[in-house]
């Protein structure tokens, strides 16, 4: 196949399980799957420390929305999903604020307003060149990450060969709600000026129109048996609308100048029916008794707008090569006036439940129908988030050969970035004194709603009838200031940074070493609300943090590399747990801790690389981090400062975690085999991971801890995939699995009521076929294996959420035009 033809197909055994070096993509002629491989393997063999690779020619070949989709295919990376579909980035068992995300050099904000890292469920992947994990930071880069670094770059003109212009359309369907939406895509590269001057375009825009449905207990179960229980039906209406573009000009070797875009628009229109019930008294499955049952709606519409931007060039003078970048982002979240909840009550007796796992709900007839509901309480949410980040950086670098072969590179440079995050959010409650005597049959319409298990949950709640009863009401009058005071806050976070390092590089041995200083200044704005009465919250705090790297890198013959890294990185913890808010009323207290210190952590990585020829590798890596002043949630009541309050609520930095790994990888083109064998291309990779931690707070007035695992750490995870191709065939079948992990810790002093996330399987199909040199017809199929997402509480038994989302499929027509 010819770049023409498939200008932005993946690779399979890229995708699985290689680890490249971060450097310009080179031309590449897109001759299927077993070029992409060879392309990997190079990259490989080059890079200095450990980084995993997806590349443009990747994405696509698997069912994947997102770059978050297109990085679980890679050794030690897992997702948080978001109704099914992947948002947040985990690296090797490390949670998603762990990890730092750039788009071509930028770091991306987030736009919501407790995290730090984005959802890369807003960078659709039609738009993407490449997605780079640096598992090893070397000096020249951010210190901020954890985990691991992911850089997404888009499309240059100096990726592609000659002039490229293609059209992408298709359509998305989803079987659980029975619904089709569109989608396309355009993408334009060309050199003009004698080839100096590059200009790429892409723009994307993709719609799914989907249902899911759950039944949670939200962990509400006291030894054995269960206080309340809520069944859920969500519809939602999600799109992405993406561009990027780039000018590079290019005059001369050593020259460089360039200027690099991206936005996008991510809307999630979200409604929510749900049926709960609190039982009068905790129940066992089987039993009967007396309870309150809850009809509910929540119907909010949330607008993400993401935006980067980068401007930088280099230059060579006298042997010394200088670059400078300058760039910002900016990130948004608005929800304007989103019914955030509601509640309409009924008291029914014979209420009860079969099956600890998947609850189904046990009642009367009427508990289904809309007589007898009377409205109690509507919430009302106005919130808007905003996340800026500019930074500044210069590099200066000179190579010297060296006597004997050898050779040195010196490298220094220095970088200021400044981020300032701030969240304003209005929220008000309305009882029914204010919305005077409604029932479920006043705001009733659109039917019956839809549920698997155990029938409807009843008539559907009207959302346009809820919002007309409070027309005219004064929301001022109704407030909330707890949700609104303590919500809203104000951070400026500067990091000024410089680094100097030298690599040393004789015959096939490579060492460099170097140190990083990273000086942080924090500043918090919030306010207090204590026992009614509302202050300002004024933090500020300074820290300075050096941070030295050893890397070696030594080809031993054969095509066998190993490699080693000693390093040291940090990174703040998240919003949520900087804000300034807090709120005492009585006896208890719920605050957040922005005198928490950064995350600090010494990694140590060892591995080794087999090549098998051009068309294949195999590589196993082991790590280890020992992490500072890890962050946990926790409880101060009766420590000095809290005394004789009965709960208070915060985060605080523990002493030290651990977490130890291994990384094995292997991916294949078979083409010594006999036909058709030959077209065969397979991949593997698995990920093991220990960690321990400890968590505690004061009990009595006397501190309590005991051992955990690192929320978000799964001990294994998995990927295999069986590919072919072969006379305008390309095909791909593939597995992702991981097992439980710890998602939340529930008490402090109880594991009992800890929250897991039960092991997790996906299978995801692609099929795409050459009808010409300028038309490709594709097909995908998502989550064949109807996967759900269950969390339970303390043992598998009992249920805290269980939600399906069905299969997904994808069918498209992509034309060059040339």
């Amino acid at each position: 196949m010819h770049y023409k033809k498939l200008p932005l197909v993946l690779s399979l055994g890229v995708a699985l399980g290689a680890h490249a070096q971060t450097q310009q993509l080179d031309t590449i002629v897109v001759t299927g799957q077993r070029a992409s491989l060879q392309s990997a393997l190079d990259k490989q063999r080059a890079a200095q420390g450990v980084l995993s690779v997806v590349h443009a020619d990747g994405i696509g070949q698997l069912p994947d929305d997102n770059a978050a989709e297109a990085l679980a295919r890679l050794p030690g990376v897992t997702l948080e999903r978001d109704q099914g579909e992947g948002r947040f980035v985990r690296v090797r068992g490390l949670g998603s604020d762990y990890n730092t995300i750039s788009i071509n050099g930028a770091t991306v904000p987030a736009s919501e307003a407790g995290r730090r890292a984005p959802g890369l469920d807003v960078v659709p992947a039609g738009l993407i060149r490449s997605l780079e994990v640096h598992k090893t930071l070397t000096p020249d880069m951010d210190a901020s990450s954890l985990g691991g670094s992911v850089g997404v770059n888009t499309l240059t003109a100096f990726d592609v060969k000659g002039r490229l212009l293609s059209v992408d359309l298709g359509a998305n369907h989803d079987s659980n709600l029975g619904a089709t939406r569109p989608r396309l895509g355009l993408t334009f590269a060309d050199r003009f000026a004698d080839g100096k001057l590059g200009v790429a375009l892409a723009v994307s825009r993709d719609e799914r129109r989907f249902a899911s449905d759950n039944v949670e207990t939200g962990g509400a179960w006291d030894e054995g048996k269960l206080e309340e229980l809520e069944l859920r039906r969500y519809t939602i209406l999600r799109s992405r609308t993406g561009a990027a573009f780039s000018l590079d000009w290019r005059p001369a070797d050593g020259q460089q100048l360039y200027l690099r875009g991206f936005a996008s628009r991510f809307n999630d229109d979200e409604q929510r029916q749900s049926l709960a019930v609190e039982f009068e008294d905790a129940q066992a499955a089987g039993e009967l008794g007396e309870g309150t049952a809850v009809r509910g709606l929540k119907a909010r519409k949330e607008t993400a707008r993401t935006a980067s931007l980068a401007l930088g060039g280099s230059l060579d003078m006298a042997g010394w090569q200088l670059t400078a970048e300058t760039g910002l982002g900016r990130a948004q979240e608005r929800t304007p006036m989103g019914l955030a909840g509601s509640a309409l009550e009924a008291d029914f007796d014979q209420l009860g439940f079969t099956d600890s796992r998947r609850p189904l709900l046990q009642g009367p007839a009427a508990l289904r129908q809309a007589a007898g509901y009377e409205l109690d309480e509507v919430e009302i949410e106005d919130s808007s988030a905003r996340d800026r980040v500019r930074h500044l950086k210069l590099d200066l670098k000179r190579g010297i050969e060296l006597a004997g072969g050898a050779s040195l590179e010196f490298k220094a440079g220095a970088k200021a970035t400044r981020r300032h995050k701030d969240n304003q959010q209005d929220s008000y409650a309305l009882d029914s004194d204010v919305l005077g005597g409604v029932g479920l049959t006043d705001i009733a319409g659109g039917g019956p709603v839809s549920y698997p298990w155990g029938g409807t949950l009843g008539p559907a709640a009207d959302a346009a009838k809820l919002r007309a009863l409070w027309r005219g009401v004064k929301l001022a009058d109704h407030r909330d200031d707890e949700d609104s005071l303590v919500g809203s806050f104000d951070i400026k976070e500067d990091v000024d940074a410089a680094y100097a390092q030298a690599t040393w590089e004789r015959g096939g041995f490579q060492l460099l070493g170097g140190l990083r200083m990273e000086r942080i200044s924090f500043k918090a704005r919030g306010a207090a609300l204590v026992d009614g009465d509302a202050a300002p919250v004024s933090v500020d705090t300074r820290s300075t943090h050096w941070m030295p790297a050893l890397l070696l890198r030594q080809e031993l013959g054969g095509q066998l590399l190993l490699r080693a890294a000693l390093t040291n990185s940090l990174v703040r913890p998240s919003f949520e747990q900087l804000s300034p808010g807090r709120v005492v009323d009585g006896d208890e207290a719920e605050l957040g801790n922005p005198q928490l210190k950064p995350l600090r952590s010494r990694n140590l990585d060892f591995g080794v690389e087999q090549g098998l020829g051009r068309d294949g590798t195999l590589s196993a890596y082991v790590f280890t981090k020992r992490i500072r002043d890890f962050v946990f949630q926790t409880d101060l009541a009766g420590s000095p400062g809290w005394q004789g309050f009965d709960q208070v609520t915060t985060f605080a930095n523990g002493a030290s975690a651990k977490l130890h790994g291994v990384e094995l990888a292997y991916a294949q083109a078979l083409r010594s085999l006999p036909a058709p064998c030959n077209g065969l291309i397979v991949g593997a990779n698995a990920s093991f991971v220990r960690s321990k931690a400890r968590v505690g707070g004061y009990d009595d007035g006397e501190w309590k801890s005991r051992e955990i695992s690192l929320p978000s750490q799964s001990d294994r995870s998995f990927n295999l995939s069986l590919g072919w191709e072969g006379r305008g065939v390309s095909a791909r079948l593939a597995l992702h699995r991981q097992s439980s992990y710890l998602l939340e810790v529930g008490d402090v002093f109880d594991p009992a009521k800890d929250l897991r996330v039960d092991g997790q399987k996906r299978l995801d199909l692609s099929l795409k076929y050459a009808v010409s040199k300028q038309l490709d017809v594709s097909f995908e199929a998502a989550n064949l294996t109807n996967q759900a997402y269950y969390v339970y509480q303390a043992t598998p038994a009992q249920n805290a959420q269980y939600e399906r989302y069905g299969r997904s499929f994808k069918l498209g027509l992509k034309w060059s035009l040339f």
